[in-house]
This record gives structure tokens, C-alpha cells and sequence, in this order.
């Protein structure tokens, strides 16, 4: 099985198609791999020549007589397939493909590529490509590219889908002298995309930030995960391509008529915690500026300038890009007047004026830093021969040495200042020609930030029911389907919303006159009629709703009516019948809540306003399904209504924002419980009189999804909780506990059983003794990734205080590889609650999971101390090594 770590740190490179021909790809490629000839060994392969560049050379690659880390590929497409069935039998970890000619070529290249990967897939030889630039290592002088560009080491990864576009930006990178740690095309991403690229520089020490090029994500699962899990320590900064592309609209929803597949990229980036940049520019500047420890904790900034005109420019695009102008505290207007001239600007921006000395400067600079209203600083030079730019640009550097709040600086002007442009990079302060793309890069900065704090607050618990019967709605939609339609009718819509106690305004479907004034006598009057079709998405396109019918004779008129005038309008439609609803006598909002299948990211969820409107004034937001409080919060208050709901519009009162959260979480868990739905929209979620109403539903099947059932959750690019693994137990002592996977929610339950450890447990734990923890910590804790990790805790009741409570009593926890081959596992048990199984039972756990994942083996690092520990690995099976102060535990898992 090759590995992707071995192919991009290669000891032995194998140049499949390499030339000594005058401008030919395989020339490039040799001459380029040959800048590292110190670092490694390098085959050329050509069944034509003996020598290269004055390297024995090898007919096959079977020939070479060492094992082979890295094949680069170089030949005509049709050969292709041939030379990685070859690369596969002699153990070749991985191959990149810089041959073109595949699907971006029509049938016949498809065929080729579907050949390739039938032989990766049976091999697992990883493989970059085909029809990719290769990759660039400065750090190792790995250049496995045919480009002339050679950049040196630096911090920032770049990914690029696009070759041509890549070395392109990759050129005029080196031409800025901008440094890398990586450069990878992906071609055609058969096997290698952006989520393993991610997961390798994750952990790459040399990486400091990730930038990508993305057209189309590919392997949307594993990006999302990869992203997730590095976005908090490594910034990921991504220039997708297609904004205003338009996509196939063929929708049957309001949602899937407004959630475009740009606007999906941006829900799922944010989910993940990577920062989107529309410009090749931006890639960079957010690269050098992303630092955890420097992000902003706000929006509002301090300009410090010595011309009025920029502090002008400055002002309108912190404005332009939803920043806020700083208000200086009087504390800093009196240090200010007191030690700059009478004519000063009095304000944020604080203009020096054009002959301020280097004093000036520095004061007004470190006043405004210091400023409690400040977040972050500006600091603007105009060259007006007074000061000499480098004279000001070191006395900014020294004052940014002790800095805790972002610092940015605009030298503006060319020859003169590019000297003190240089001490500014020299000294990791960024810098700039003007003052928009400063502010530009400061809003992405604070965006980042907002959006992992946001990613990761703590949500509320909620009281949803995260196992509601669902079996009978697996059979309506069965049913339907049989029956040859794609769309429930409203009595099964009723159903689904039933289910997951969604609120709904009362109504039932009537075949007949009769029936329906038996319906409004029992849900009350007045009533609307609503014409029920699956030929007719929008009802009140052809006049199918009709409102205010206050008693039966006024109902049998209409009713009739109704069936005549939709027959005439649209004579072909199938008439179900007439639903009969209660009719709500005020409305004060009128919402939608939707959802449809992405063809990349699958599931997504659209909350936005709603009724006859929505797709005209299009104020809505997108996220992806599972919701939990927290991330319903923020998808509303994406929207413009959200003002409204929360604080209240003219007469109309705000509503309980929990109460609709709630809705959503329940909405998002039938859509994650249910991948038959292709298409949903509850349009208008009405709010009335203080409570939240389904009003009219529709729900379209996926006619591909079998029913079968599927713990894999295809249609979700992000896992949802396992509760599979809910399980009651029994301690030894008759003690009932609930042993699950660990959710958001637990952050307080966790930190007061982290405090609740003893001194010993708490070392044999985390190796030191932690009596508490911050936030960033817990989140780390509680908010993870199911694909990839996995927590389970136990819990339990105590009554020892006035009420009852839940209480956390231990947790185990397994955290895989990024090839999820392998894992770590720990375990803690409060120690009240040691000896009673506990531990043996958590740890049986993450085998069960391991095993279910497919994981190769689990380890873990246990003091030698620990005896109860290494006692319980033994019994349960697991391999004990001592190594110094350590002991190894590791239990094999694929017999």
C-alpha cells in the first residue's frame, strides 16, 4: 500500500518519460528533479536511451534495482495506464501524472483515467493527477515539475486544481519573492485531492498557512474533515473559481432554485473554518497575516496617517468592507492633544500631518495601539520629505515588537519607500501599497476570527429528540415512489412534520365538498383552501389558494370554484384534492425553511425569508446539515429579517429565537435521518402571535437513493452524532450509566470533570496536573469530528445536591491518523467511580468503533505508574512495551 508521506519526501525518484530533447516536458522535469540530486536518488526511465544527463537510464521501472518512493510520469495518456500497473507491482508509493490527454479530452481520455484509477483502487498507490503541473518542495529541493519557476523555502502551502493558472500565480509569487513550503497541482484529482494535501500539511512543521486554488472540490467529505480539523491552527485560504457561473437549475423547490453552488462552497467554507478571498492577491496577503496569535477581536480599527487624502481612502474602505471606524477613548484625545500640533485631526484617523517627525509618529502610533476601543492599528506613510521613510518604518517595527493586537502598514509610493516595505517583511509586519488592500486583508483577518469563534461556541441544549420514530415515513416515501411520483402529497408531508414535531397550522386533505366542511367544522373557521397537485409547485401561480372562508356555504362555493378554475388553467394536472387549513388571523413574519442535495456537498439547509416573495427578494442564508443551536444561530443571522425576528419591527414584536432553532435542529435532523429527500421547503414558517407555524410543505424524493439502510450517510459531508453507540450499561455496583459519544453541548460537563480529578488521575492522564481548562481547550475536547475521532463518556445522575443533575464519570477517546489506519486512544475515570468497569467497558468502545472504521491498530502512551491501566490493556488483549518512563500499549485490529 503506497503512502502518501513517502511520495512527497521521496528518497528515490523514478522520471518516467525523461529526455535530453530540446524543450520537451521529460527535459524539464530531469533537469529540474536534478536540483536535489544531493537530497535523493534519481532514476530516469526511457526504453530508448541507456544514459540521461548522465544518469544510467532504465527501460522500465520494474528494472530499477531499489525500492522507488515517487514515479513522475511524463509519457503520451494512451501509456499511461500500462506504467502504473507497473509503478503498482514494484511497490511504488505514489506517482504523479503530468501527461495530458484524459477526460478533459472527451470519451476516449475518460476511459484512459476510469483504467487508472480501476488499478489505484486495487493497489492503493496513491496518485497526484493526471494532467497536473507536479509538485514543488523548496525545504527537501523537491521540484518534481517541468516549471522554470524555483522558489525558495518559505511558510505558505499553495494548492492549485489548475496548472496553467497555477504556475501562473506561482510565477508571480517568485516574482514578489513570496516563499513556499509546498506547491501542488491536483490535474484531475483521480485519487489525491484537496483533503489529503490538507491532512499531510496539517502536520507539516514547515507549513504555516495553506492557500488553494479550488474550481471544484472533489471528495467533498474528506475536505470538509481535513479543513475542520486544521482550520483552527493552520489558516486555510481558498480562491474559488465560478462565482457567477450558472449552474443547472432544475429545481423543484424554492430552495433549490435559490441555493446556487457558489453560495454552497461559501455555507461549506464557512463550516469549516476556511477564510474565502476573491482576489489571486488576497491568496497572499491573508497567507502572511493569518496568525492565531494576532487575529483581531474586532472590527474596529485605528488609522494612524500623515496625509489627509489616504486617511480619506482608509475611512471609506474600512467602511466598504464592514469595518468600523475606531472612537478614540478620551484618554488617548487628551495624550494626543497634548503632544501634537493644535491642527491635528482631532479623531480616528489620526492624521499627523505631513511634517510629523519620527516622535510624532511613534506617539500617535503606540496611543492609538494602547486604545481599549481599538482592535487593530493602521499605520499610512506618505513620502513628503520631512521623514525618512525607513526612520519611521524602524521606530514602527520597535513598537511592534511587544504587540498584542494586528498591526498593519502602508507605505505608499514606490522606489522611495521600498527599502522600509523591506524592514516591515523582515520583521513579519505586513505591508502595503494602499490602503484598500490593507483593510481589505485586516476584514478577512477579523472574519477568520469571528468565524472559528462563532464555528466553535458552545450551543445550548436543546429538547430535541435526536431518535424519533422515522420507520413509517421510509415507507410513505417507498410508496410514492412506487406509485410513480416524485412528491408526497400534503397529508404525508403532515406526517414527516408530525414526526419531528415541527409545529403546524391544522389541516387535512378533502376529496369532496363534503368532506372538506367536515374538516373546517373540526379544525375551525376560517379556513384556506389549498388545491393539492404534484403537477403545481406554485399554488398561487394559478390561483390554487383561496383565503378567509369564514363559514360552509362560503367553503362549497369556493371549493368548487377552485376545481374550475385550476382545470382551466392548467387542464393536464393531477388533482389530488383540496387541503383544508386553519387559517392563522395574524401573521407577523413569514419565513422559509428548505433544504436540497448539492451535487458536490450533498444535503444543504436554506433559512431566509419567506411567503410569495422569496425568490424575488432572495434574503436568505445556506449552511449544512447537522445543525446544532450554535449553527442555526448563525445561519439567521446571516439574513436580513434576523434584525427584525430578534429585536422587533415597528409593531411587530421580536420572536423566541430559541423556539425557531429549535425548529431548524429538528428540520436538520430529518434531513440528515432521511437521504430520500432531494428537496424540501417549509415556505411560509409562519410566526403568529408569538409561536412559529408550518403553514405549507412540500417534499420531493430522490429517485437514485435505494432506501437501504446506510450508516455511511452519503447524502452529508459532515458526520452526525453516532447515537448508534447510545447505550445504557451497569456498573459492577448496580449503578446505571448512559454511555455516548461526546457532543458541543458537554463543554461545562466536561470542564467540571476535568476539575474533578484527582492529582494522580489528572497526571496519568495529560501527563501533568490540569485543574482547568479555557474554552479553545474544551472545544477541542467536545466539538469533534466523528469521521475522524471519537469520545465516548459516561453519565450518570447525582443527587447529592438539592436536585438532581447530570454528571460526567469518565471518557475514553480514540483520535485516527490522517490515513485512518491507526489511532491513539486514552481514558480517565473520575476517581469515585474507578474499579467498577468502567474503564474495560469505555475502552471496549473505541475497539467497536476502530473496527467499524476499519482501523488497522489502536495505541496508546500510558505512565509506568498507571498500573490499573496497563492491567486493564493486557486483559482487553493489547501488546505492553516499556520505553523509558512510558509504557506502549497496542492492540492489532485486522485479523
Amino acid at each position: 500500500m503506497g503512502t502518501i508521506e513517502k511520495m512527497l519526501s521521496p528518497k528515490t525518484v523514478a522520471a518516467i518519460g525523461a529526455s535530453e530533447a530540446e524543450g520537451s516536458v521529460g527535459q524539464a522535469l530531469m533537469k529540474n528533479l536534478l536540483l536535489g540530486k544531493e537530497k535523493r536518488t534519481i532514476y530516469p526511465v526511457n526504453p530508448n536511451r541507456t544514459t540521461i544527463m548522465g544518469l544510467k537510464c532504465y527501460p522500465d521501472i520494474t528494472k530499477i534495482p531499489s525500492h522507488v518512493d515517487l514515479a513522475v510520469i511524463a509519457t503520451p495518456a494512451k501509456t499511461v495506464p500500462g506504467i502504473i500497473e507497473e509503478c503498482a507491482k514494484a511497490g511504488v508509493d505514489g506517482a504523479v501524472i503530468l501527461s495530458a490527454g484524459f477526460k478533459e479530452i472527451g470519451a476516449e481520455g475518460a476511459k484512459l483515467e476510469e483504467a487508472i484509477k480501476a488499478i489505484q483502487s486495487k493497489h492503493q498507490i496513491r496518485i497526484l493527477g493526471p494532467n497536473c503541473v507536479g509538485i514543488l518542495r523548496p525545504q527537501i529541493a523537491l521540484n518534481a515539475t517541468f516549471l522554470r519557476d524555483n522558489p525558495v523555502p518559505g511558510q505558505i502551502a499553495f494548492i492549485s486544481q489548475s496548472g496553467a493558472l497555477g504556475s501562473a500565480i506561482l510565477n508571480w509569487a517568485v516574482s514578489n519573492r513570496i516563499g513556499f513550503s509546498m506547491f501542488a497541482s491536483l490535474g484531475s484529482t483521480l485519487d489525491i485531492g484537496y483533503g489529503d494535501m490538507i491532512d499531510y500539511l496539517g502536520e507539516d512543521p514547515n507549513t504555516r498557512s495553506i492557500i488553494i486554488y479550488m474550481e471544484d472540490v472533489h471528495f467533498a467529505r474528506k475536505f470538509m474533515s481535513a479543513a475542520k480539523g486544521f482550520a483552527r491552527t493552520k489558516p486555510i485560504i481558498v480562491l474559488k473559481a465560478g462565482k457567477h457561473a450558472a449552474g443547472a437549475k432544475a429545481a423543484s423547490s424554492h430552495t433549490g432554485a435559490l441555493a446556487g453552488d457558489f453560495l454552497v462552497y461559501d455555507a461549506a467554507f464557512r463550516r469549516a473554518g476556511v477564510v474565502r478571498v476573491d482576489e489571486i492577491a488576497d491568496l497572499f496577503n491573508c497567507a502572511e497575516v493569518l496568525e492565531s496569535r494576532l487575529l483581531p477581536a474586532g472590527p474596529r480599527l485605528g488609522v494612524v496617517t500623515n496625509a489627509g487624502g489616504p486617511a480619506v481612502l482608509a475611512a471609506d474602505a474600512i467602511i466598504d468592507h464592514h469595518g468600523q471606524l475606531a472612537e478614540l477613548s478620551d484618554k488617548s484625545i487628551q495624550v494626543l492633544n497634548a503632544n501634537l500640533p493644535p491642527y491635528w485631526s482631532h479623531g480616528n484617523p489620526v492624521d499627523v500631518l505631513g511634517d510629523a517627525d519620527v516622535k510624532k509618529y511613534e506617539l500617535a502610533a503606540s496611543t492609538v495601539m494602547a486604545d481599549p476601543n481599538v482592535d487593530g492599528l493602521l499605520v499610512i506613510y506618505t513620502p513628503q520629505g520631512v521623514t525618512p521613510p525607513t526612520e519611521v518604518a524602524q521606530a514602527i517595527t520597535k513598537l511592534a515588537e511587544n504587540r498584542r493586537k494586528p498591526l498593519l502598514t502602508v507605505w505608499m509610493g514606490e522606489d522611495s519607500v521600498r527599502e522600509a516595505r523591506q524592514i516591515f517583511r523582515s520583521n513579519g509586519i505586513p505591508t502595503y501599497a494602499t490602503p484598500e488592500d490593507a483593510l481589505r486583508t485586516y476584514m478577512y483577518m477579523y472574519q477568520y476570527r469571528r468565524s472559528l469563534d462563532l464555528l466553535y461556541q458552545t450551543p445550548q441544549e436543546l429538547p430535541v429528540d435526536l431518535a424519533p420514530p422515522k420507520n413509517h415515513l421510509k415507507i410513505i416515501i417507498r410508496k410514492t415512489k412506487d406509485s410513480g411520483r416524485n412528491a408526497l402529497t400534503q397529508a404525508d408531508v403532515d406526517r414527516f412534520l408530525d414526526a419531528y414535531n415541527i409545529p403546524r397550522v391544522k389541516g387535512k386533505l378533502a376529496k369532496d365538498a363534503d368532506q372538506a366542511v367536515m374538516i373546517a367544522s373540526e379544525v375551525g373557521y376560517p379556513v384556506v383552501l389549498k388545491i393539492s397537485s404534484q403537477d403545481i409547485l406554485h399554488k398561487t401561480d394559478f390561483g390554487g389558494v383561496v383565503p378567509g372562508i369564514e363559514n360552509s356555504d362560503s367553503l362549497r362555493e369556493q371549493y368548487k370554484s377552485l376545481l374550475e378554475k385550476i382545470k382551466k388553467a392548467k387542464p393536464e394536472a393531477k388533482i389530488d384534492g383540496v387541503y383544508v387549513q386553519k387559517m392563522l388571523k395574524k401573521i407577523d413574519y413569514e419565513l422559509i425553511l428548505g433544504s436540497k442535495k448539492d451535487r458536490d456537498f450533498g444535503a444543504v439547509i436554506l433559512f431566509g425569508s419567506g411567503g410569495i416573495g422569496v425568490e424575488l427578494f432572495k434574503d436568505f442564508s445556506v449552511g449544512l446539515p447537522p445543525l446544532n443551536q450554535t449553527l442555526s444561530r448563525r445561519i439567521l443571522e446571516e439574513t436580513i429579517i434576523y434584525q427584525a425576528l430578534s429585536k422587533g419591527l415597528r409593531n411587530k414584536p421580536p420572536i423566541d429565537l430559541r423556539s425557531l432553532e429549535e425548529i431548524m435542529v429538528r428540520f436538520s435532523n430529518m434531513i440528515v435521518d432521511l437521504p430520500e429527500i432531494a428537496e424540501m421547503d417549509i415556505n411560509p414558517l409562519a410566526v403568529s402571535e408569538g409561536k412559529l407555524w408550518a403553514i405549507d410543505a412540500r417534499i420531493i424524493i430522490d429517485p437514485t437513493v435505494t432506501g437501504r439502510k446506510s450508516e455511511s450517510y452519503p447524502h452529508l459531508v459532515t458526520m452526525p452524532y453516532p447515537s448508534k453507540y447510545v447505550t445504557p450499561w451497569r456498573l459492577k455496583d448496580g449503578n446505571e450509566v448512559i454511555l455516548r459519544p461526546i457532543r458541543p453541548e458537554d463543554e461545562p460537563m466536561e470542564l467540571e470533570f476535568i476539575k474533578g480529578l484527582s492529582t494522580e488521575t489528572s497526571r496519568y492522564r495529560f501527563f501533568q496536573i490540569i485543574k482547568d481548562l479555557p474554552h479553545d481547550a474544551l472545544v477541542r475536547f467536545c466539538n469533534i469530528d466523528y469521521d475522524r475521532e471519537m469520545a465516548f463518556i459516561a453519565e450518570t445522575t447525582d443527587t447529592d445536591g438539592e436536585r438532581a443533575r447530570r454528571i460526567e464519570i469518565g471518557v475514553s477517546r480514540l483520535i485516527l491518523d490522517p490515513n485512518k489506519k491507526r489511532g491513539e486512544f486514552a481514558v480517565v475515570i473520575a476517581d469515585k467511580y474507578q474499579g467498577k468497569g468502567l474503564g474495560t467497558k469505555l475502552v471496549d468502545m473505541l475497539i467497536e468503533f476502530a473496527r467499524d472504521k476499519d482501523v488497522e491498530g489502536i495505541y496508546g502512551v500510558i505512565m509506568s505508574g498507571n498500573m490499573a491501566m496497563i492491567r486493564l490493556c493486557e486483559k482487553l488483549g493489547f501488546t505492553t512495551r516499556r520505553e523509558q518512563d512510558s509504557v506502549m500499549s497496542e492492540l492489532k485490529l485486522n485479523y
